[in-house]
């Protein structure tokens, strides 16, 4: 068990090292953040902070010796620089970023554990595109399969002339089947160094412009059918990987059972809900299983509940949210409200 005190490092600045932060600071941790150039609105709440590129290697080795232990808080942080970190003191470990980075490799990986993925083919290169539509049929949809995230790195197909003229990039595509589905939805997991897995109820997600926009308890009832074949797939991926700390899988509820669409090794939007809405909230059972700490209860504490995004300028009448007595609103301390960005989230309970 890592004792209050000790330090834990993040990889990365944003929202999402922002609330690991804050919880691991209520359990009377200190946190140095670890983030090239911008807007790092994690530092502002934390002990320490280090601003310097991925793969400066002296940097890296200097933030490793200051922190106990580290974990990242997205799945883009370069694996190669990580390579050279003390792995004992890593978790999540390397892998379950080897394998979130590539969506061919993390359906592929699926496959392995018994999921099912919506039908899919790699796309490496121009020529390949023309016939992967044949094989997999349209309307479907091309993303890269590097560095998408929030509906960027995605072109939908919805036609054979659709296809014409697409230029693949050097790290390749995958090309994958439409679905018909009722909801999308989320299976938030978190899982001690012991092996433990505890579970989160799944909200239904609701997307505006590729970014999540709402969840909403209690969800439809095809999620609460299909979520015991969810989490069981979910647990697998953790226990292939040796994973520690807050998993998500996301998933189509489909006439045909749970269909994955992608993981994220890490705290996720969708959970946000938990703050205020779970006994314990994804941020503090992270750090609880990073540190080694039992975990805590995941148990909802009202049987409904909606949490919005509040994206671009709509983040900024904070009077506004505040006005509904039930809001609990989050601002992430962002610079610049920009279309399409996450500035906040309000979470209204009951």
């Amino acid at each position: 068990m890592l004792a209050p005190g000790s330090t834990i490092g993040i990889l990365g600045g944003g929202q999402l090292g922002r609330m690991l932060a804050m919880s691991a600071a209520q359990l009377g941790y200190r946190c140095h953040i670890y983030a090239p150039e911008g807007d790092n609105v994690a530092a502002d709440v934390a002990a320490r902070y280090t601003c310097a590129p991925w793969h400066d290697g002296d940097a890296l080795a200097a933030f490793a010796r200051d922190c106990d232990v580290i974990t990242y808080e997205f799945e883009n942080v370069p694996v190669g620089p990580l390579a050279g970190l003390p792995q004992d003191k890593l978790a999540p470990g390397i892998r379950a970023l080897e394998v979130a980075q590539d969506r061919v490799r993390e359906k592929r990986f699926m496959l392995e554990a018994g999921g099912t993925p919506a039908d899919f083919v790699a796309v490496d290169h121009d020529s390949e595109l023309a016939d992967a539509v044949e094989r997999i049929g349209v309307p479907g949809i091309l993303k890269t399969r590097r560095d998408g995230y929030d509906g960027k790195g995605q072109w939908p197909i919805n036609d054979r002339a659709d296809a014409q003229g697409v230029r693949i990039p050097e790290t390749g595509c995958v090309y994958e089947a439409r679905l018909t589905f009722e909801c999308e939805f989320s299976v938030i997991l978190v899982r001690g160094r012991d092996g433990e897995v505890r579970f989160w109820d799944s909200t239904r997600n609701l997307h505006k412009d590729g970014i999540l926009a709402h969840c909403e308890l209690p969800a439809p009832a095809i999620v609460a059918e299909q979520s015991a074949r969810a989490r069981d797939m979910a647990r697998k991926v953790a226990d292939a990987l040796g994973y520690v700390g807050v998993l998500t899988l996301e998933f189509f509820a489909t006439s045909r059972g749970p269909v994955f669409n992608e993981m994220a090794p890490r705290v996720h939007n969708s959970g946000h809900w938990t703050i205020e809405g779970a006994v314990t909230s994804q941020f503090e059972n992270h750090i609880r299983a990073i540190c080694g700490l039992p975990l805590g209860d995941t148990a909802s504490v009202s049987r409904t509940m909606v949490m919005d995004n509040l994206i671009g300028a709509d983040a900024l009448d904070l009077a506004g949210h505040l006005s509904d007595g039930r809001a609990h609103v989050h601002l992430y301390g962002k610079s610049e409200a920009r279309t399409g960005r996450k500035m906040g989230h309000v979470t209204r309970i009951g």
